[in-house]
């Protein structure tokens, strides 16, 4: 019945905080032509010594890296194994970053040997608008899901903006046969995720009216630092026609704010944003039928709003302060308020094309990134700076993940490198240039057209990193992280 407060040690964050799961994955493709008709995964997924998200982990991971290029005939086999390590748990990404690696990465290989141009075989092979996804019933979120089809899809444009914002063809031919140690190279990837679970996350949301016409806004969603209170509120202002500041909102208070199932798998936008346009269309009808009165007129269907204003069709208006106090103090007196719900069966991907251009000292495996560019497809952006934020903080940390952290263990399965001296992250003046493109679709399904981008920033840096080293140096890297040690060792070995 009292506060508490557990405090890790440095060690402690890296033995008894949670990891992502280390996973072995080993894919079957099988290519007619150019067409890819079917994929086998084998999957092996090391929960370390818990079973912490042990099973859904691996189920997002072989859905989406079975679903990106989308084989009429797909097969998933995977074991989860208990290890004595740390535990593994929930982390942004949640398994799609992996298996997508890996089937990027030998995709690229596949064309190679083919002698096809790689972006013209993914093109044709990448998961198409109004194509079902075969494996959604089969992998849902540890149990049976739901059928889903993409509705929205960026590739298309995303491709073609990226090869050009990035001279990905002028560049790929003029790294070939490069002289001396100091090798560059230029790679790309393309990605998907999801907009929640489909069929699990619900969220709700109220809203009411005061009497100087401002609203509180009560979510149940948090604000992790991604700007969800802002995005809400954006979505409720942009129903009712108004500014944002005219919004109080209040967030992730169990004792007075609705429920909501979490900020997790990308759904805060598409799910929490879902409950808050419904709870504000609901709002918008109250307000018409109280300006209706006061106008006292039968049709609240002729009304409109514009500026803080309910406008008449004779042009007449009342002020939204006008309404809120007329509403609790003089005619029919009532609160204006609202509470909806929203839930969805579908979790529509959004889309996104990765590329990496650096440099690789072929004597010592040291890799310098130049440049990240992420063109990006998350439906329509509600609000365009958190947005660019989110990719860039997800490119980062799928930069580390790609390139430098990597916990060593011993044969015990202690840790050796439970520190951040040897367990090495990106310091601010390590960033290499992170550039974010968005193009836009409208997501039927989404408010305002909207979908997810926390996650989807994670899946696309690891693969085009190795399609980058391969361009370089004619070697492909199959482990991660791409440590010197590593890249120095697969140059020799090769």
């Amino acid at each position: 019945g009292k506060p508490v407060r557990m405090e890790y040690s440095r060690r402690q964050e890296f033995t008894s905080a949670r990891s992502r799961h280390p996973q072995i994955i080993k894919y079957k493709v099988s290519v007619k032509n150019d067409t890819v008709t079917a994929i086998e995964l084998k999957l092996i997924g090391d929960t370390g010594a818990y079973g912490s998200h042990g099973l859904t982990v691996q189920m997002v991971g072989g859905f989406k890296g079975l679903t990106l290029y989308n084989a009429p005939n797909s097969r998933f086999i995977c074991d989860v194994v208990y290890t004595n390590t740390p535990p593994a748990g929930a982390y942004r990404g949640y398994g799609a970053m992996q298996c997508e690696f890996a089937i990027e990465v030998l995709m690229e290989e596949i064309a190679e040997k083919l002698g096809l141009d790689v972006v013209e075989f993914k093109k044709k092979n990448l998961l198409k608008l109004g194509e079902p996804m075969y494996m959604a019933k089969q992998l849902g979120e540890g149990r049976e899901g739901f059928d889903q089809k993409m509705e929205s899809s960026g590739f298309e444009q995303a491709i073609p903006i990226g090869l050009e914002a990035i001279d990905y063809y002028k560049k790929r031919e003029k790294y070939k046969n490069q002289i001396g140690p100091i090798k560059h190279g230029i790679g790309m990837a393309a990605m998907f995720h999801g907009s929640g679970i489909a069929g699990l996350d619900m969220a709700a949301a109220t809203l009411k009216m005061n009497d100087d016409g401002s609203f509180n806004l009560l979510i149940g969603a948090t604000d992790l630092g991604t700007g969800s209170d802002t995005i809400l509120a954006q979505i409720a202002a942009e129903v009712l026609n108004i500014p944002i500041q005219d919004f109080i909102v209040y967030s992730s208070d169990t004792d007075f704010t609705p429920f909501d199932k979490g900020a997790y798998a990308s759904s805060t936008t598409y799910i929490s944003g879902g409950a808050v346009k419904k709870a504000a269309i609901k709002i918008r009808e109250q307000i018409f039928e109280q300006a209706a009165l006061m106008f006292g007129i039968d049709d609240a269907n002729t009304l409109r709003l514009k500026n803080r204003k309910v406008i008449s069709p004779k042009g007449d208006s009342l002020t939204f302060a006008e309404i809120g106090l007329n509403s609790l103090h003089q005619h029919n007196q009532h609160q204006i308020m609202a509470t909806a719900s929203h839930m969805s069966y579908q979790s529509p991907p959004p889309t996104a094309v990765s590329f990496a251009d650096i440099e690789v000292d072929t004597e010592t495996g040291e890799i310098k990134v130049d440049r990240l560019l992420m063109v990006v497809d998350c439906g329509r952006v509600i609000n365009p700076r958190t947005a660019g934020g989110q990719v860039e903080g997800g490119m980062l940390q799928a930069l580390g993940f790609a390139h430098c952290e990597d916990t060593i263990f011993n044969e015990d399965g202690k840790i050796l490198n439970a520190n951040l001296d040897s367990y090495h992250m990106y310091k601010i003046n390590e960033v290499p240039l992170l550039d974010v493109i968005f193009v836009q679709t409208d997501e039927p399904s989404g408010p305002f057209g909207a979908k997810s981008v926390s996650e989807l920033a994670m899946d696309g840096v690891a693969p085009a990193l190795v399609s980058a080293v391969h361009n370089a140096t004619g070697v492909w890297i199959r482990e991660l992280p791409l440590t010197p040690e590593h890249v120095w060792k697969a140059l020799r070995t090769t």
